[in-house]
């Protein structure tokens, strides 16, 4: 179905291993289904192949169910293989030619129906994204944040901001992105924010999801 790119403003992306069990982990994503989100990454990169494609059939059945978008982490393959509905490449797909496309241009070019977001850690490397026909980027970290400890210190707002300025296409704002700093990061224009633990870690999933949504309705946003 054609991409509405109000979908993005809140892009949620899975984290299994802050779940106990994977009955927990499907509850999680439905309460944040059901309070609102419409684009779900899934990315369980340790996953072997197998299991990585009965996790994301699951998904797909949820998503569908709530009407929502499915991105599989650079697996093109896989994204093919269970309906979704686009891949999120990483930088590092840019570079090495695995199972994935190597750039969002031969996604493109290979699989023309997909929607390609790419992962983005510099100004150079989120322009780069847009020059090969992405169709939306995150940025960052933002914040300082566990997930992202690896890619060096928190980017900041003013980075973000540049960022933004920079390119035309939606700009998601990634790390140590919360209810409290939200409107911070909306503030530099960043098209919507992508988030792991700032839903994951809530003591209501639902609720929190619905809290996210509001500050874009009350920005008018959505």
């Amino acid at each position: 179905m054609p991409m509405n790119l109000n979908d993005l403003r809140l892009y949620l992306i899975t984290d299994r291993s802050l779940f106990a069990g994977r009955n927990k982990f499907l509850n999680a994503v439905e309460n944040a289904l059901t309070g609102g989100v419409k684009a779900l990454q899934l990315r369980e990169k340790e996953l072997p192949d197998s299991e990585l494609i009965e996790l994301g059939q699951k998904l797909r059945s949820l998503t569908s169910n709530y009407d929502a978008r499915l991105f599989i982490n650079s697996r093109a393959d896989i994204a093919e293989k269970i309906g979704a509905d686009g891949v999120h490449l990483t930088e590092a797909d840019g570079v090495e030619s695995t199972k994935t496309c190597p750039s969002a241009k031969e996604l493109r070019r290979n699989f023309p129906d997909f929607f390609i977001g790419v992962s983005t850690h510099s100004l150079e490397k989120a322009q780069q994204a847009e020059t090969d026909g992405a169709d939306f980027i995150t940025f960052s970290p933002i914040f300082d944040t566990p997930s992202k400890k690896a890619y060096g210190s928190p980017q900041g707002l003013d980075t973000l901001k540049k960022v933004v300025a920079s390119v035309s296409l939606p700009v998601l704002a990634l790390g140590g992105i919360k209810l409290d700093n939200a409107d911070s990061v909306l503030d530099t224009g960043a098209f919507g924010a992508a988030l792991i633990t700032g839903i994951w870690n809530s003591s209501n999933i639902n609720e929190t999801t619905q809290s996210f949504l509001e500050i874009f309705r009350r920005r008018h946003l959505l």
